[in-house]
């Protein structure tokens, strides 16, 4: 086992995957994302698709995090129950062979409710245990699938996942919404009146369809429909992460195009946020992994 030496990183999802090579002391010296998630993967296809991100970054050890270890990936890891920190991560690595191992997920049972989380617990530890969070933190992690967390002593005691990313783009792709959905969605004025109105009132489903009637009565201009809706659905997201009782402020740890979309709608609610870089803080989180092995 060569690890000392350096290894790979892995951030494989459903659609997409980032791979990194860190080198002995823990820095990104090469990289590279594709659409090669664990969907477009054949079956029996793993072996061959892992040989690929060494062919482009090095015969190195593999540490694989996200859907890979799904029921839909290469092995599945069982999940960590909260509460759930680094050392109990690092525990339960699922190994493939002698140098790949695969990252669980954490999953939260309470209050009548369950969810479960694969890939973001490394980014949520990893923004704790490298200090730009407060180990104990509440944090919205923007993405297709988002959550609201709470952290305690550096370690996630619960969290909620609501499903505004793949909403808006069913409703982009397959709704009679979608051809005022085409356009760049920005937190301009027109994003946050939709943030607002939806964090007042629950009433979505019902302003969703308010966004075809008001383009098509001159009400609103289809350039700033697609704003508008992703306010609304991020908004009434918003509206759900905030009964979560906490005055903490906010961390919002994911890509820049959508951490600045929910920090704008978190404002409008009146709460106080920070932005953080999601690839930096899963490096921290799978660096803390790897010295653990």
């Amino acid at each position: 086992m060569r690890w000392a030496e350096g290894f790979i990183a892995v951030d494989w999802g459903t659609t997409n995957r980032r791979a990194y090579r860190l080198d002995s002391s823990g820095r990104c010296v090469d990289e590279f994302e594709d659409h090669l998630g664990v969907l477009s993967v054949p079956a029996g296809g793993f072996p061959a698709a892992v040989a690929d991100i060494r062919e482009r970054l090095g015969d190195y050890p593999l540490l694989l995090a996200g859907m890979i270890g799904s029921n839909r990936g290469w092995k599945e890891a069982p999940y960590v129950a909260c509460p759930a920190g680094i050392d109990g991560i690092a525990g339960k690595l699922v190994w493939t062979g002698e140098r790949e191992a695969i990252v669980p997920g954490v999953s939260y049972v309470g209050d009548g409710r369950a969810d479960v989380m694969r890939g973001e617990e490394v980014q949520l530890l990893g923004a704790a245990a490298a200090g730009l969070i407060d180990p104990t933190s509440f944090v919205c992690h923007p993405g297709t699938h988002n959550k609201w967390a709470t952290l305690r002593d550096g370690r996630i005691t619960e969290f909620r996942t609501v499903m505004t990313g793949e909403l808006f783009n069913l409703l982009k792709e397959h709704s009679i919404l979608s051809d005022l959905l085409q356009g760049d969605v920005q937190p301009n004025e027109a994003f946050k009146q939709g943030a607002l109105q939806a964090i007042d009132e629950a009433a979505l489903s019902a302003d969703l369809f308010g966004v075809r009637a008001g383009v098509l009565l001159g009400q609103m201009s289809k350039e700033d429909a697609a704003s508008y809706a992703s306010g609304l659905l991020i908004g009434a997201d918003v509206r759900i992460g905030l009964s979560i009782p906490t005055s903490a402020q906010i961390a919002v740890i994911g890509r820049p195009e959508l951490t600045r979309l929910y920090a704008a709608a978190i404002g409008q609610a009146g709460r106080e946020t920070i932005e953080l870089d999601g690839e930096n803080c899963f490096l921290a989180g799978i660096n803390g992994i790897a010295k653990r092995i």
